[in-house]
């Protein structure tokens, strides 16, 4: 591995680690008494504040030598981001109820929903390597979330939302992988959380009032917000064109063993063996489904999604013509 795509794979690995501390983060805001309203609006608001300055000092620097989308582009990605906040507000509902660890499980269920929507969109088969990563992930689900033993207690209210940020974020990877991709990528980030904070302010308006604690911004918002939405786009748009998209795929599985580890370390959460090995499963998968992509893909200016909480099924774009 040269210096280059070392550096990139860096630069990918802690935007996945950011993310990978979301979920204790909600969780910890939670304890403090905070709501998910309050939670959501936070992170949404001074995510479109930072990005908004960072895309000034950028369009500042490159002046006109970048494309700039036009009003149809940036009302199409302002509409595909708002299943990028549904999704969060879909997964810090899960983790209301389950634990850490599981709800991230739970959100990697968009890679086989990400196989499923391609069948039906492009009305043939999958290959057999993505019917394979698709298994792979429901069985590792089954041990990680102790489906198949009912003692277990499973909360099925917070699995019901987990599934539901699977497929709302299965939405959100499949427009940020097909709209607008000429337009420079934390533009597209920009516009797409912006679509993300329209519709939490139209979800929880209602909280925003005498009763709404603003002492979130600065308590838990600005660290959300910051590992969730500014963090990530900047290391991503920096380190996928030098380690392509296949290894940065791969890389970005790292969020899932952080997430593990965040929840076991700041909130006490419990992992059993039988978890890891459903975690160790679906990381399998989402090895066995980008670990061949062509490395045509790899070269610089390749276009990146830096926008949606996880990267982990890009092969499902990039590997259409392998199978």
């Amino acid at each position: 591995m040269n210096g280059k795509v070392l550096k990139g794979s860096l630069f990918i690995a802690l935007g996945a680690c950011c993310y990978g501390l979301l979920g204790s983060f909600v969780k910890m805001a939670y304890r403090d008494g905070y709501t998910i309203a309050e939670v959501v609006l936070s992170q949404f608001g001074l995510g479109v504040a930072g990005l908004f300055v960072l895309t000034l000092f950028r369009n500042r620097k490159y002046g006109e030598t970048q494309h700039k989308p036009g009003l149809k582009s940036k009302v199409r990605l302002i509409a595909a981001g708002t299943t990028l906040g549904l999704t969060s507000v879909f997964y810090y509902m899960s983790v209301r109820f389950v634990p850490v660890s599981v709800g991230i499980v739970l959100l990697m269920q968009a890679v086989w929903m990400g196989v499923v929507l391609e069948m039906i969109l492009q009305k043939r088969l999958p290959g057999a390597r993505k019917i394979a990563s698709a298994l792979l992930v429901m069985a590792g689900t089954a041990l990680a979330t102790h489906v198949l033993r009912q003692s277990a207690g499973i909360n099925w209210t917070g699995l019901g939302w987990g599934m539901l940020a699977a497929l709302s974020y299965t939405t959100t990877m499949y427009s940020s992988n097909h709209l607008e991709l000429h337009c420079p990528p934390l533009t597209r980030s920009f516009y797409m959380i912006t679509g993300g904070f329209i519709i939490i302010v139209l979800i929880f308006h209602s909280a925003i009032g005498a009763g709404f604690s603003y002492s979130i911004f600065w308590h838990w918002g600005l660290l959300v917000a910051l590992f969730g939405t500014i963090l990530p786009p900047l290391l991503f748009t920096r380190g996928m064109p030098a380690a392509g998209l296949g290894l940065g795929a791969i890389i970005t599985a790292l969020e899932i063993p952080v997430a593990v580890i965040t929840a076991s370390w700041l909130l006490n959460e419990t992992v059993k063996l039988s978890q890891w090995a459903g975690i160790a499963l679906i990381l399998a998968a989402v090895v066995l489904m980008n670990y061949n992509i062509k490395k045509s893909f790899r070269r610089k200016g390749s276009k990146v999604v830096v926008s949606s909480p996880l990267l982990l099924a890009d092969g499902l774009r990039y590997n259409r013509k392998e199978n």
